[in-house]
């Protein structure tokens, strides 16, 4: 039975709550993100404690795509106050600064998912040192400011203040009982999320998502409506939904990857279990597709028979059959990067930030195998997936 207080609450704040700007809608989707991304915490049935911290990268990734600096798209209504027109959104300055140095960094075209391939880079501590202190500092900045940002619809949210959540507080000082999601660090500002809501999120993610980027097109379109830069509603539907491309080059893992072929490694595809000896045999998979939800965390990222992939798979995942008889393969491949000291160290390190529960123990990779499978088979459910 779906608990009715959640799906009341939740409908209440999409649908008929009074917005000045788009923080509550925001707020609903970023949860709803966060529960999707960690499927699996809804088994335990405990009340969650959510870093303010994750809220404000995806948050940094929603509004990217309105921080044009030629042609912002509005929020809110900007006001006047003392003389000083105030932006609709507190942190537009910060997060159109990072956009401008973003684009003087990559130089490339502009795409309105950058934001979420940005967000992606930065949660990686090996791919953050590739980029310039600069990008750095103005990432940080922004994430600083939104996360402030953050704090004023978990206040307001729902019918008076902290009636939906309680203030929020550190990681260290919230009940023992509240459970963390992984990465989470005691300094951490976290907002809890009871069992009861985190589990109609995740009963009625699609709904949600849907119904959260349908009002948030709404709202937008109204505020938009009088300024000089008028849109549709579809025009912002497409904005809200765009998602990265595979920009980033995997030439750094294929490269750790072809190393241990030359030293006489064989890997075995998890789909056809063909035998992989060269480098030409092979594609770097997406075993969760991009297009289903971009993670570019190395125990996502497999070696698989090329025409297969090229050929059958695409951008689909296997039937819950065959992704239960690749999970000994996952594993076996888990174990073969173990014998890289690079590769050991990145997939652990990606893994701890996705996955409540692994041990360091000598079955490391059967158990990350385990809950990437798991991982992958929820997400799919979730969102419905064509399967081959």
């Amino acid at each position: 039975m779906l608990p009715n207080i959640g799906k009341q609450v939740l409908t209440t704040i999409l649908k008929h709550e009074n917005k000045t700007t788009s923080y509550k809608l925001g707020l609903v989707r970023a949860i709803n993100d966060l529960v999707l991304t960690y499927p699996g915490v809804a088994r335990h049935n405990q009340d969650i404690a959510v870093p303010l911290l994750r809220i404000a990268e995806l948050w940094a990734a929603y509004y990217w795509c309105f921080m044009d600096e030629s042609q912002p798209i509005y929020q809110g209504r900007p006001t006047q106050r003392d003389g000083t027109v105030r932006n609709d959104i507190s942190f537009r300055p910060h997060l159109t600064r990072l956009r401008a140095e973003w684009q003087r960094v990559v130089q490339t075209k502009v795409e309105p998912a950058d934001g979420f391939f940005l967000f992606a880079e930065m949660r990686s501590p090996r791919r953050r040192t590739t980029y310039p202190e600069s990008l750095l500092l103005a990432y940080d900045n922004a994430i600083r400011e939104i996360e402030q940002a953050v704090k004023k619809p978990i206040r307001f949210v729902g019918q008076g203040e902290w009636s939906v959540f309680l203030k929020p507080d550190r990681l260290e000082r919230l009940p023992a009982t509240v459970m963390s999601l992984p990465g989470t660090s005691p300094k951490d500002v976290c907002v809890v999320v009871s069992a009861s809501l985190w589990q109609t999120f995740h009963q009625l993610s699609l709904y949600i998502e849907a119904l959260a980027i349908h009002e948030w097109s709404l709202f937008t379109e109204g505020v938009v409506r009088e300024s000089a830069n008028p849109i549709t509603r579809g025009d912002i539907y497409s904005l809200l939904t765009a998602r990265p491309d595979n920009r980033r080059p995997l030439s750094w893992e294929r490269n750790q990857v072809d190393i241990l072929l030359l030293e006489q490694v064989t890997f075995t595809c998890p789909w056809t279990q063909r035998r992989i000896t060269k480098p030409s045999q092979y594609d770097l998979d997406h075993l969760l597709p991009l297009t289903l939800y971009p993670i570019n965390e190395l125990w996502n990222l497999l070696p698989v028979d090329r025409h297969f992939n090229q050929h059958i798979k695409r951008d689909r995942v296997p039937s819950k059959e065959k992704l239960a008889g690749a999970e000994p393969y996952f594993a076996a491949s888990y174990s073969l990067y173990s014998k890289s000291l690079p590769l050991n160290r990145v997939i652990r390190e990606d893994a701890a930030l996705r996955f409540l529960g692994l041990k360091n123990s000598p079955d490391f990779a059967a158990q990350l195998a385990q809950h990437a499978v798991a991982f992958i088979g929820e997400v799919s459910d979730a969102r419905y997936v064509n399967r081959f």
